[in-house]
């Protein structure tokens, strides 16, 4: 059994990880704990807040009890809000205070596109243009070209969680770039988990989603490979019979 660990700000769309969790089909577990939100708004000095050292140190006493072996902070806008190099440092301190390896989903972004060979990407954020531009600049430091971003200028966690399958569809459409070989987009909030297959199908393109990309993280770190069709591309890299 391979337990991954996440922690996950507030509550919004916490219900992709257990979909996952059973999509994944092997003996894979997902342990999630949930961190203080602080104030639910996409808002720079709010995101900042929510990702404080502080705030996830709290949330890291509940995996430490749940055997994990790798921890995420499942958050994209909590991790490159920072820069590159503050997301960096985030990391590093959950590491060093977690003792196992960690990531964020931010990276996991950057580590995903280079999985699936691409380099050129469309982002679909519910995001206000200021964070969306935030993000695009962290893909960019990631060695990433960014062909567009489409903001949707939601301005809190809340409202991004109450989105359907019609209303992801609809904002990846419209982030799409003739020339992006991939369309990300970067919202836990956002459910999408049951969108995947979907989404691909109509953009006939990989499509990378914030918790899809957050699970293959902390698999990447627990250095296990899965096979799961109906996940995406992102998990159709490896020929393996997961038994």
């Amino acid at each position: 059994m391979t337990a991954l660990g996440f922690l996950y700000p507030g509550h919004f769309a916490e219900d992709d990880y257990p979909r996952i969790e059973q999509l994944l089909g092997s003996d894979i577990r997902v342990d999630l704990v949930h961190t203080d939100i602080g104030e639910d708004a996409h808002r720079v000095d709010a995101l900042r807040e929510m990702g404080s050292a502080d705030r996830l140190a709290q949330g890291l006493e509940g995996l430490r009890l749940s055997g994990v072996e790798t921890v995420v902070w499942a958050c994209t806008s909590g991790g490159f809000v920072h820069g590159w190099e503050g997301a960096q440092e985030q990391v590093r301190n959950l590491a060093r205070v977690a003792g196992m390896p960690a990531s964020s989903t931010s990276f996991a972004f950057v580590h995903a596109a280079r999985e699936i060979g691409v380099r050129r990407v469309a982002v679909g954020a519910t995001y206000p243009d200021d964070v969306t531009a935030l993000f695009a600049e962290f893909l960019r430091a990631g060695g990433l070209e960014v062909a567009g971003t489409r903001s949707s200028g939601v301005l809190t966690a809340a409202e991004a969680g109450g989105w359907g399958e019609e209303d992801v569809l609809t904002l990846a459409r419209a982030a799409d770039a003739a020339d992006a070989e991939a369309v990300l987009l970067p919202d836990t909030a956002l459910h999408t988990a049951a969108h995947l297959s979907l989404l691909e199908k109509a953009l006939s393109k990989p499509v990378l989603t914030a918790n899809q990309v957050t699970v293959w993280e902390g698999l990447r770190l627990a250095d296990r490979r899965v096979n799961a069709p109906a996940l995406g591309t992102l998990f159709t890299r490896q020929p393996l019979v997961q038994v």
